[in-house]
């Protein structure tokens, strides 16, 4: 379980392909990660299975490459970084769980006052579930549903700290994102959908 307040960005240090599908190295400020640790890597729940002083290396496994944009991953790309919950922590963001849900392409980009605007297309299943002022996870970044300017958009509103925190400011039209719905949401629309 996770927060969605980003406490690193790190870097793609290398990527593997294979059958089995897909292995990333990261370079990370974390020393102390164990093997078998969860760490959200761009939103995405990711088991630590290589360790080195400075990095470590996850294997995405085929149904995880289906459902993120991994698959197109290149050393040097930055990304935003979460180590799990620990009981006792404060929640600061809301609860994420790491389940990618869709990916979502990034529509509009702009600036207003001190704020930066967001317009991301998202598809109809995630749609449903975005709430003006609502929660939504953008690459691991819990943030809050500013508006939807369509049936088929969400946007946010990134702050400056969030601009400078994480790898958001540097998205882009055209550019891929991991997006996870609201768990609870997703746990009421699951709940009346039994009926």
């Amino acid at each position: 379980m996770f927060t969605g307040l980003v406490d690193a960005v790190g870097r793609v240090r290398a990527v593997h392909g294979s059958e089995r599908g897909l292995e990333l190295d990261i370079e990370a400020p974390y020393p102390d990660l164990t093997l078998g640790e969860s760490v959200a890597v761009d939103g995405a729940c990711l088991t630590v299975e290589r360790t080195k002083a400075g990095w470590f290396g996850v294997h995405v496994i085929r149904t995880s490459l289906d459902r993120t944009a991994f698959g197109g991953y290149q050393a040097g790309r930055k990304v935003n970084l979460e180590r799990a919950l620990r009981l006792g922590d404060r929640l600061g963001g809301h609860l994420v769980q790491g389940h990618v849900d869709a990916v979502g392409v990034v529509r509009e980009v702009a600036d207003r006052d001190d704020a930066r605007l967001m317009d991301i297309e998202v598809p109809e299943p995630l749609a449903e579930l975005a709430l003006p002022l609502g929660s939504i996870t953008v690459d691991g970044v819990s943030l809050t549903v500013n508006a939807r300017p369509s049936l088929l958009a969400v946007q946010v509103s990134l702050i400056p700290f969030t601009l400078r925190h994480t790898t958001l400011g540097e998205r882009r039209p055209g550019d891929r994102v991991h997006l996870e719905a609201d768990t609870v949401g997703k746990w009421v629309r699951h709940f009346m959908s039994e009926k």
